[in-house]
């Protein structure tokens, strides 16, 4: 019987999970999620090559929540397809660590309540990152648990990347720029190296571009600057979330508009983006498909404020060596893409439009002073080798 890892990733109505081999590089073995965890839960696995294997709905109007899922995947699992393989570890995904957790930590009941404290810093993801874990615990008690938060990536950043300009009691008291998809970027940075050995990338920065999206500032590897700040609604327009706003609009919204705080709440993160500006879609695949003049509108809004991060970026950074897009947008949207690059041709960067087409991973030409690349990222896997590490060290 083989050891295997699981991966979760808790959202507010799904459960995203991964499993992989515990080998010295983590095998991916399975993978699936379990969608409308309130209301009616549908549940897919697949295997490594992305084939479906395995599925299940349930009647509408079932609430299976958290645990409910958490319990029908362990037990599923066991009875088919992870018959021969042994859950040795789990490991979470975790949006906030604060500025405590600047690495992945085993969880216990100490780690537990530092986290639940952090639910303020991210009201819409971290009770249902902290519900998985419980969850697990309850039904899986003597599984050992490791937290990955997307926050710890950028501990790196200098103090004044950090600060906002507001009176030092609040700052003292945790009101400062965290950051968020740290996973992600670190993938990134970890496979930088292998992309080119001619190529530089002391001065890199990443776009991950997704219905969540953000940019980060890489030197040397490591995050100096990040466009999210104290929650995972800062910086770009995202799906469905505002990003960066003037905080006087706020005011005029509750002392005009009458907008209460949950009113506000719904707006900035549900009801904003891309999803906001077209009134169509928060989907670019969507999106880039309409013949609506909305569509184009919102795309280019999109567009012209990862411009606007680069050049912010590229000041902290003193220059850019190499541009890095990556997650759903940046791996698939070839057009976004290009009006990207061809955006940042200022910087020196000379968009290969064959080479984009073709997906890259290189999409700039060979004599661009800065290049560009697409990185497929595996937040997953930079899970599964952090849980394979402390799940080792537990056992010393």
């Amino acid at each position: 019987m083989s050891d295997a890892i699981l991966i979760l990733n808790a959202g507010s109505s799904s459960l995203k999970f991964s499993v992989f081999l515990d080998e010295e590089q983590p095998q991916p073995l399975l993978s699936g999620q379990i969608e409308g965890l309130l209301t009616h839960p549908r549940f897919e696995l697949r295997d490594a090559s992305s084939h479906v294997v395995d599925g299940k709905d349930w009647e509408t109007g079932t609430n299976l929540g958290h645990h409910g899922a958490i319990e029908f995947l362990l037990a599923r699992g066991r009875a088919g397809a992870l018959a021969g393989h042994r859950i040795v570890a789990a490991g979470h995904r975790v949006v906030h660590g604060g500025m405590k957790f600047t690495g992945p930590v085993l969880i216990d009941a100490d780690t537990l309540s530092e986290l639940e404290k952090l639910i303020p810093l991210a009201p819409l993801q971290q009770p249902h990152n902290l519900a998985a874990i419980r969850a697990v615990a309850k039904h899986a008690p003597q599984l050992p648990q490791v937290a990955c938060f997307d926050t710890s990536f950028h501990r790196t950043q200098p103090s004044v990347s950090e600060t906002f300009a507001l009176p030092r009691r609040y700052t003292e008291e945790g009101v400062r720029r965290y950051g968020f998809h740290g996973l992600s970027y670190e993938y990134v940075a970890s496979v930088l190296p292998t992309l080119d050995g001619h190529s530089e990338f002391e001065r890199t920065v990443v776009a991950h571009l997704g219905n969540g999206a953000s940019m980060c500032a890489l030197r040397g590897y490591k995050s100096i600057a990040t466009t999210m700040g104290l929650t995972p609604i800062d910086g770009l327009p995202m799906g469905t979330r505002c990003g960066s706003l003037d905080p006087g609009v706020l005011l005029y919204l509750m002392s005009s508009g009458g907008l209460d705080f949950e009113e506000l709440e719904q707006m900035l993160y549900h009801e904003s983006g891309l999803l906001g500006v077209s009134g169509i879609s928060s989907d670019v695949r969507t999106l880039l498909a309409s013949p609506d003049g909305r569509a184009a509108e919102a795309l280019n809004l999109f567009v012209y404020r990862v411009g606007r991060e680069l050049g912010s970026l590229a000041a902290a950074l003193g220059g850019v060596d190499a541009l890095v897009l990556t997650g759903g947008i940046g791996e698939n949207a070839t057009p976004i893409r290009a009006q990207i690059c061809s955006g940042a041709s200022w910087l020196g960067l000379d968009l290969d439009e064959q080479a984009n087409a073709n997906g890259g991973p290189r999409i700039s030409r060979p004599g661009s002073r800065v290049s560009a690349w697409v990185v497929r990222t595996d937040e997953e896997l930079m899970i599964a080798m952090h849980t394979r590490r402390l799940f080792a060290v537990s056992k010393r």
